[in-house]
């Protein structure tokens, strides 16, 4: 059974689509056909799915199109992440955590109870927490949650507007025929399968500042501040570049071990969310914080 405290986490909402269903019930199951009937039912049962206005749904509430449907996501049997966020910061609009490699930030897919939002939850027992960014599962480093529903958006704005700065580490080959700092501006499309990012032709809508931090025989170290935040961004400009990051499963090319394995945990991708600062919202004062984590050459080798 899922863990009791998936009842902390936020739920997701769903309004139901058009169609010609009886009940809500049978409209989930078609909307959903990886969830099967009985496992639905069990949720109603348990008042896991509700209206809009936080009431129980049952199993013959009758379907209306664009009802709003708050559901919340269990994952009957979740393998355990054996590795441990810090908490480097609280205060009453902020948290800031530094996030292991391998744990997601918020619920996706297999991962409901082991994700770094639902640790969070727990660990600090205020379930406002909502992530203000997200970084790859497989990357580690700082992430941060905004905890005060009244300032979110003032703190989501600063995003929004390209107002954080981010600077990232990287280790992957050598690139001794380019000049650096260099900037990597292309446009990035959706590739295939479905998870990968490409580079296209086109007006370019992603950009990276790649700066070299230290030459170390064929693999080096790079800093580098992205100046948009596009899915698997950092990534992909290193594949491009000719340097795709140390330990990477998915580019310059996907292993097909990546999609049916578990995860090695011997050789974390070695790309880490080193550094975070803005000017706060709310009281103007130059905010800065660093993740105490560090990428390793041995686990490249």
């Amino acid at each position: 059974m899922p863990h009791a405290s998936a009842a902390s986490l936020r739920p997701s909402v769903l309004h139901l689509p058009r169609g010609d269903w009886r009940t809500v019930l049978d409209c989930l199951c078609a909307h959903f056909p990886a969830i099967g009937r009985d496992i639905w039912l069990e949720r109603m049962n348990r008042g896991r799915v509700l209206d809009g206005e936080g009431n129980a749904l049952g199993p013959e509430h009758p379907y209306r199109e664009a009802l709003r449907v708050h559901y919340f996501r269990e994952v009957a049997a979740e393998t355990p992440i054996p590795f441990a966020e810090e908490v480097l910061h609280v205060d009453e609009h902020l948290v800031v955590a530094d996030k292991p490699h391998f744990l997601p930030v918020a619920p996706v897919g297999e991962y409901v109870e082991q994700t770094l939002l639902a640790r969070l939850v727990r660990r600090l027992g205020n379930p406002d927490l909502v992530p203000l960014h997200r970084i790859d599962r497989l990357t580690a480093g700082l992430v941060l949650f905004s905890c005060n529903p009244e300032s979110r958006g003032r703190y989501q704005a600063l995003f929004r507007e390209r107002q954080i700065r981010k600077v990232y580490a990287a280790i992957a080959p050598a690139l001794p025929g380019l000049s650096f700092p260099l900037q990597r501006q292309t446009r990035l499309v959706k590739g295939e399968p479905f998870f990968l990012m490409r580079e296209t032709e086109g007006e370019p809508n992603s950009e990276t500042c790649v700066e070299l931090g230290e030459c170390s025989g064929d693999l080096w170290r790079y800093v580098l501040h992205p100046v948009t935040g596009k899915t698997h961004q950092l990534r992909v400009h290193m594949a491009a570049l000719g340097a795709g990051i140390c330990n990477d499963p998915l580019y310059p090319r996907l292993f097909e071990r990546a999609r049916r394995e578990v995860d090695d945990y011997r050789r974390p991708l070695q790309l880490l969310a080193q550094r975070l600062s803005f000017a706060d919202p709310l009281s103007g004062q130059e905010r800065y914080f660093d993740s105490r984590r560090a990428l390793s050459l041995e686990a490249c080798r």
